[in-house]
């Protein structure tokens, strides 16, 4: 992938995941789930990609990136 956006995933994934999948096993109905919004987000840049596709990414969108792959 070029530019990702992605959470840092880590054990809140495996929370997150028990929590919304664990409810409806348990015998909860699947609409009174709440809804959850990311609270933090992250850019990604491939420069190696980019460079494969002929892509030239601005350093304005570099400085950006949360991590830049070179």
């Amino acid at each position: 992938m070029l530019m990702p956006h992605s959470i840092n995933h880590g054990n809140a994934c495996f929370a997150y995941f028990n929590k919304i999948w664990g409810i409806p096993l348990r015998g909860i109905p699947p609409g009174t789930l709440p809804v959850e919004q990311l609270s933090k987000y992250e850019l990604l840049i491939n420069l190696r990609t980019a460079k494969a596709l002929g892509l030239t990414v601005p350093q304005t969108i570099l400085a950006r990136a949360d991590e830049v792959i070179e």
